[in-house]
Order: structure tokens, then sequence, then C-alpha cells
């Protein structure tokens, strides 16, 4: 625990300055695969930022795997946490695409700016005389996932921007992507959509419409979208108590 502290101390993580203002690179990418799944919502926080940094940790651990002593006993602690702040993440009113974006970009800045070189090639360059050759740096796996990670990151930045310019709704093209958001239940809903109604009967709104129709007491409300209807005794109802009617039925 004292070195998973320390890690995030160094990193920034446990300064809120730093998260907010310093950790930026993340935060944007969080935001920016936010907006292109949440069009109709707005998301606000530093969580992306912090989720940057649990996939910087994650990404800095697996580069830098020779050089832990206790290597599964921190993966194992890591990848706990990030499952379990992932899991959060489908309860509704809870933005996980800026989650996984922040996450995700952080995993891959993660192995292109805290590798770390190798202890024989920091070794030989104070030792006064070594029989074996010139160590490299670097270990081979350790530049091909920079390589990786930067191509990566360049190139999902660019399409993110692209599409984000163009106006594009990525859950057209992905179906099931909104349940790594909000996964309905019978305790909960993952409609977000905003739900009126009017008490002169005509119109809601381009969201949702509905029809009533009174019968002495008796009002009868239809939703155009879904057919659902529902009759209810309401003795001078205020349009408070018609929009709250709409809005549960209509849901």
């Amino acid at each position: 625990m004292i070195t998973f502290l320390g890690r995030l101390e160094k990193m920034g993580a446990l300064d809120v300055s730093k998260v907010v203002d310093d950790h930026q690179g993340t935060h944007w990418i969080a935001l920016c695969n936010s907006a292109l799944f949440l069009q109709s919502n707005i998301s606000v926080g530093a969580s992306g930022a912090v989720f940057g940094l649990l996939g910087g940790m994650l990404s800095e651990l697996i580069t830098n795997w020779t050089i832990y002593a206790n290597k599964m006993a921190a993966l194992l602690t890591l990848v706990i946490i990030i499952v379990i702040n992932l899991a959060v993440g489908i309860l509704p009113h809870v933005d996980n695409f800026a989650h996984l974006g922040g996450f995700s970009s952080g995993f891959l800045l993660g192995f292109v700016f805290l590798m770390r070189p190798q202890f024989g090639w920091v070794s030989q360059r104070y030792a006064p005389y070594s029989r074996a050759g010139p160590k490299s740096k670097y270990k081979t796996y350790q530049l091909v996932l920079w390589l990786l990670s930067l191509i990566l990151v360049v190139v999902g930045m660019i399409a993110g921007l692209v599409s984000l310019l163009r106006g594009v709704n990525l859950n057209d093209r992905c179906s099931w992507c909104h349940y790594m958001s909000c996964v309905p239940t019978s305790r909960w809903s993952c409609d977000t959509n905003p739900v009126s109604c009017l008490l002169d009967l005509e119109v809601m709104d381009d969201i949702v419409t509905w029809q009533s129709e009174q019968t002495g007491n008796q009002y009868t409300l239809t939703c155009s979208d879904s057919g659902r209807n529902g009759t209810y005794l309401l003795n001078n109802p205020n349009s408070s108590q018609i929009r709250g009617l709409c809005s549960q039925l209509c849901r």
C-alpha cells in the first residue's frame, strides 16, 4: 500500500491542483470520448484524469516489470482497484465513457512517458570496467510498447477529433456500447432524456409527445412514442402532477 501511495504521490495523483491542471492530456481525451457517446448530456469533473493516472500506473508496472520485487501482488492490487472503479460506472448518472477514455489514454501514455532504463545500463555508467558488452538502455519489449502506444495515441486523438467535429454519434455505429456506461435493471433506468408535459393537452416537446383524454375526474395519458397509456383519477390536477404522471408513464 505504501508503494502505491508513493507512486501516486510522484505522479501528482494526491495533489488536487496537479490532477486538475497538469494532467489535462488524459482529461481532454476522456471528455472527447464522452462527447462521442453522450451528446445530449454534459459531463464535468476530474474523474477522467484520475482514471488516466490509474491507466498510467498499470502501464508503468508492465513496461518496468523486471525492476519490481512483488510483481503479482502489485498487479493484482491495481487490477482490483481499476475493476471496482469501472464497475461503479455502470450505475446511472455516472459517465463511464469519460472513465474509459481517461484510462485507455493514460494506459497508452504510460508506455510513452514512464519507461525506465535497465539497472544494468545504469550500473555500467558508474562501473570502471566491465568485460561484458555495453547493455542497451531499454529492453526490446519496452521499445516495441513505446512505439505501438505512440502510434495508437496519435491516431486515436486525430480520429476522435475529426469524428467530434463532424458530429458523429458512435452509438449509431455500436449498438451495445451504451451498456459500458449504464446497465438498466429493475431498480433503475438508464434513460436520461428529459420528459416534460403541458397542461393544455397539445404537445409536449421533441422527445416525447402525449395525448390526454378527460372524462370527469378520469384522465387518460398516452405516450406517442411507445403507445403506452394510463388512466388516473384526479381532482383538478395541476401541471406538476400531469408532468410527473407523464414522466413515469413514458420512461
